[in-house]
């Protein structure tokens, strides 16, 4: 059967569950006894054990299999959850996300057996004797105690036989058959104990015939046993080749055995093995009962219908390119009007005016689909936090809203890396240790919050801490350190220029390269990314309280309100989320400060672009006319643009100038205006 029909199916069901997991299991840290949380997980598990074997991915199968099997039992009250075992499902979590992503790169789980961790999953099944506290000695082991304090011949006895395997052995005896106990030991390094186990039992069937398994041939098939199993087998060969072709299966430690003396397997009444029985069934249903009432009383809760659908996001950018096309159309248009004013432009007025509402609700309804909360993003971010709080050895609690936020797919698949260098950060270097928290006067636990929420046409996320703050004079030493400026240009810069040096590529202030931080890379990296988005991401920051890190970003990437303009002869468009105001300013009022243009504007001075000299265009203005000037803002700073001539607002399409045209950053893509003509899009960002 050819699975890989379902691969992508596959892939995004298993990250469901692996976030669901995620979730659950840091609920459970907080509420050990939630037996809805309890059920969630064994469910999560028991979906992903399905879906793997299903698809042929035996490792990652096996590895749920045994998460499965530890949740039936703390499911039936015979284990508690104690904090290791936290960790080791933690552990399996990160296992399952290192198979996905390999499944996702090369359609391969890998080679990684994740043995340590299994042994540890067995390890908590094998402690549900002393209700989950300590490891105690697993039933196949008691019994190998047993057996060795035992004689030796009695060491077969502890099986029972039934009435039917009386007269069986008692007919293999009188056609002169041997009968042997034979128990065989599996290495404790073996990961598939019941495939080895179904291989002895297959080269014992070439020699003999196995009248009795213990534990049953069924319980070994399913792994329920620990690292042996005791079998009675009858056979015309000799004991030693039959231990032979046990010993040249793999993974095999042992096999011990002897001749079985039929007169003492009828020290086994039929009637001795019914208490046994009937006990084994009474236990299950007693195990079974209280998971059948949690399942019952949680079926309310769930959906009636499943109200999302999976759509490719190949589809959705045709429809978007539709719906580009249709704008570039309805601009068109626009065009044709305003040449034809001749004829009955109030009709033709009409029709563009019906045409640009379509278009607009048709470009809203798009974008809605292509919207997701930011929630897929941040909802790993509690476990990181939760492992970064071991690893530093300090105490920390992640406060999260705005979850719900929407944002542009291709912007969301993006954001998730900045978000987790800001958040490594301030849990690095943002908060201080527990014991100087205290000193301080702070809470001993720090605070660590991510907030999202929009603002007009733009999402805003803040990272914040409580913690000790940027050391302006630190970073400060560091710049000079680093020969970045002189030492008198160093002291001359504002605090939030010195900030600002924390973006600069390889730029650490560590004291000591963790596996957390300290590298040198991060800051940069967030920085280049979010404005790879048309985004920008700034920083404020008050030694001993804490530091703020706001990103905003553009709701969409692909259609935007824009400014037209004209430099030298040539159409540009600039994005009206990043303009202020439109000046028009006399070429009096521009002064020069350290050799550079500027204009003073209600009180604050305001650098000048003049966008013909950065694209190499010659002005069409004379140099005594008045400039036209577009404000920019991009964090706490501005610029005035100057431009030649003002066409007015228009809603755009960006184009990509795809990757064979070497572009300067300042320039974010390209629009086709309705006359046909292409209009270079300019990033204000970029160009501060």
């Amino acid at each position: 059967m050819d699975v890989n029909q379902y691969l992508e199916i596959f892939l995004d069901e298993t990250k469901e569950h692996l976030q669901n997991l995620n979730t659950r299991i840091l609920e459970l840290e907080q509420d050990a006894e939630n037996m809805d949380t309890i059920n969630e997980i064994f469910r999560a598990a028991h979906s992903l054990k399905g879906m793997a074997g299903t698809m042929g991915y035996k490792r990652m199968q096996n590895l749920t299999h045994d998460m499965e099997n530890v949740f039936s039992e703390v499911r039936n009250g015979t284990i508690k959850v104690q904090p290791e075992m936290i960790d080791i499902l933690f552990k399996c979590l990160d296992a399952l996300e290192e198979y996905t992503d390999n499944i996702q790169n090369n359609a391969d789980e890998g080679t990684n057996d994740n043995a340590p961790i299994i042994k540890q999953l067995n390890d908590i099944i094998n402690s549900k004797n002393s209700g989950g506290a300590a490891p105690a000695a697993a039933p196949a082991e008691e019994k190998k105690e047993e057996k060795e304090e035992a004689t030796s011949t009695s060491k077969w006895y502890d099986i029972a036989l039934d009435n039917h395997q009386i007269t069986v052995l008692e007919e293999a005896k009188k056609e002169g058959k041997k009968i042997y106990g034979i128990n065989v030991l599996i290495q404790e390094s073996c990961l598939l104990k019941a495939a080895r186990a179904f291989l002895v039992f297959k080269a014992i069937e070439e020699k003999g015939e196995i009248i009795v398994s213990d534990p049953s041939a069924q319980d070994v098939e399913d792994e329920k046993f620990d690292r042996d199993f005791t079998l009675i087998v009858v056979s015309d060969a000799n004991f030693d080749d039959i231990k032979k072709v046990i010993s040249n299966v793999s993974e095999i430690e042992a096999v011990t055995g002897e001749d079985l003396v039929l007169e003492k397997t009828k020290n086994y009444q039929p009637g001795d093995a019914a208490p046994a029985v009937v006990a084994a069934q009474t236990s299950e249903k007693k195990a079974a009962a209280p998971a059948a009432k949690t399942e019952k009383k949680q079926a309310p809760g769930k959906p009636i219908v499943n109200r999302t659908v999976r759509v490719d996001i190949e589809k959705l950018d045709s429809l978007m390119n539709l719906v580009s096309e249709l704008i570039i159309a309805k601009n068109s248009l626009v065009a044709t009007s305003t040449q034809n004013e001749s004829g009955n432009s109030s009709a033709f007025n009409e029709q563009v005016e019906y045409l640009e509402t379509v278009t607009t609700n048709l470009h809203e309804s798009v974008m809605k689909v292509r919207m997701v909360p930011i929630e897929s993003v941040v909802n790993k971010f509690p476990r990181m936090i939760r492992d970064l709080a071991k690893n530093l050895d300090k105490k920390m609690e992640l406060y999260m809203s705005g979850e719900e936020t929407e944002l542009d797919r291709t912007v969301v698949d993006e954001i998730g890396d900045p978000l987790m260098h800001l958040l490594r950060n301030a849990a690095d270097h943002g908060l201080e240790a527990s014991e100087v928290r205290v000193q301080r006067g702070k809470p001993e636990v720090g605070s660590i919050f991510l907030d999202a929420y929009q603002d007009g046409n733009n999402v805003v996320i803040e990272v914040r801490d409580d913690g000790n703050g940027i050391d302006v004079n630190a970073v400060r030493a560091k710049i000079i350190e680093r020969n970045l400026v002189s030492e008198e240009q160093a002291q001359a810069l504002s605090d939030k220029e010195v900030i600002d040096y924390l973006f600069h590529p390889g730029f650490s202030t560590a004291k000591k390269i963790t596996d957390v931080s300290g590298r040198g890379v991060g800051l940069d990296v967030v920085r280049s990314k979010i404005e790879s988005l048309s985004g920008e991401v700034e920083v404020k920051s008050k030694l001993g309280e804490g530091s703020t890190w706001t990103i905003r970003l553009p709701l969409t990437l692909a259609i935007i309100q824009s400014l037209m303009v004209i430099i030298g002869g040539e159409k540009y468009a600039i994005s009206l989320g990043s303009i202020q105001t439109i000046e028009d300013i006399a070429p009096s009022e521009v002064k020069k400060v350290e050799n550079k243009e500027v204009i003073n504007l209600r009180g604050s001075v305001i650098p000048l672009i003049r966008l013909n000299e950065i694209l190499d265009i010659e002005s069409k203005n004379a140099s005594d006319d008045n400039l036209i000037v577009v404000i920019v803002k991009k964090g706490d700073q501005m610029a005035g643009l100057v431009v030649d001539e003002l066409i007015g607002q228009q809603e755009i399409v960006i184009k990509s100038l795809g990757k064979y045209i070497k572009q300067p950053k300042f320039i974010s893509g390209a629009t086709i205006l309705g006359d046909g003509e292409i209009a270079l899009i300019l990033d204000a960002n970029a160009l501060m």
